[in-house]
This record gives C-alpha cells, structure tokens and sequence, in this order.
C-alpha cells in the first residue's frame, strides 16, 4: 500500500527555539524553520524529520531517533564534549540488557548491538547506535 509513498517522522518538544539550537549547534543536523514555526530536518540519507512545539509536551519514554555512526565510543565522546550526557540509565532500568558502561555505552554481544542513549533539552530519548546494526 505505501511501497512507494514517501514518510517522515515527527515529535514534539516544549521550547522550538532549544530545539533549533541543539538539532543544529549541537548535533550538528541541517535544520530549517518549517510551516507553522515548526522545525524540518533534512538527515544525510534524505529523510526528513519534523519537531513542533506542544504546550503541554510530554517526553517520549521511547527512543524517537537512532542516529548510526561507524564509531558509538568516538560519537559519544564527542557529544560528551558538547555537553550532552549520554549515560542516562542506570543498570536497575535495563536490567535485562548488559550493563552500561562510565560513558553510558551498552556494548553489545553477538544478540545486541552496541548502543547508547541520550536526551534533547525536551527530555525526548535519542541514541546512538553501531553501523552493524
């Protein structure tokens, strides 16, 4: 039914000027105001993404966007430069995962891949995951 229809993804957050700030200062990403003062991301394979504001914005409690890198320790510690923690869950919420190590990298064994997660000032769950994926 929609083999060939393009798709993009969205989610909200609370400020749209924070928002601009770390998808394009911090991470990095080519952000463009949108329609209705919404954000578009354009991401290196094409695909686009949407970020509106919502007054009453709750965080996802759920990964929103995977970011693949070819290096998980070399991304984490340049986005640990930046300024953004990556080590935020503790062993007890992934209990049935391997541990995160000090930089809060999950490394992976032959069942999961090497990952690890991050929030947006909107408190919405990112991560980085390995290219083996």
């Amino acid at each position: 039914m929609f083999t060939s229809s393009e798709a993009f993804s969205s989610f909200s957050v609370d400020d749209i000027d924070e928002a601009k700030n770390f998808y394009g200062e911090t991470l990095g990403l080519d952000v463009q105001d949108g329609m209705m003062g919404n954000l578009e991301i354009r991401l290196g394979n094409g695909v686009r993404l949407f970020i509106y504001a919502k007054p009453d914005h709750v965080p996802a409690s759920f990964t929103v966007l995977n970011f693949v890198t070819d290096d998980v320790e070399k991304t984490v510690d340049e986005l640990n430069a930046r300024g953004v923690t990556t080590k935020i869950y503790g062993d007890e919420v992934l209990a049935d995962m391997p541990p995160n190590d000090a930089k809060g990298i999950m490394r992976g064994d032959e069942n999961r891949a090497e990952i690890a997660w991050f929030k947006d000032p909107a408190a919405n769950v990112l991560a980085v995951v390995a290219a083996s994926v």
